[in-house]
């Protein structure tokens, strides 16, 4: 039995793998600006201008702060999500593994709800973040 579960193991995470570097290939190219600084430093560029103003830069990209700042709460949020998602898992395994064992039942209850509180923590901050950032910028 031992055998056959580290072969199914070992297969999971090597399609696993296998899948996630075939997916990340799809991923699109940024423009950094970085050819445009090196059609500046070889000479290679056409118009023959290397001024400021040839180059990209953020505020042309239409980037600005507040959306950066929205990226990163989002990138953190969907973190927290996962976390979350984990430890509800490894609360349910605790609970389901616990064979008639009063205190890993208990403690699987009380990390279940701890998870719990903290999601509903979190995204009260969110509301309330988002909410004040809303209020503020529409002024």
């Amino acid at each position: 039995m031992d055998k056959y579960l580290k072969h199914i193991s070992l297969f999971i995470v090597f399609y696993s793998l296998l899948f996630s570097i075939v997916f990340a290939q799809g991923a699109t190219a940024v423009d950094t600006g970085l050819e445009a600084t090196a059609d500046c430093a070889y000479g290679t560029v056409s118009d023959g201008k290397c001024s400021g103003a040839s180059r990209p830069d953020i505020a042309s990209q239409g980037v600005s702060i507040s959306s950066v700042a929205g990226k990163i709460v989002g990138a953190a949020l969907s973190f927290v999500g996962v976390l979350f998602f984990i430890l509800m898992i490894y609360g349910g395994f605790l609970w389901m593994t616990a064979a008639g064992n009063e205190q890993q039942v208990e403690k699987a209850k009380n990390l279940i709800i701890a998870a719990i509180i903290g999601l509903i923590v979190i995204m009260s901050a969110y509301a309330i973040t988002a909410y004040v950032g809303a209020t503020l910028t529409s002024r």
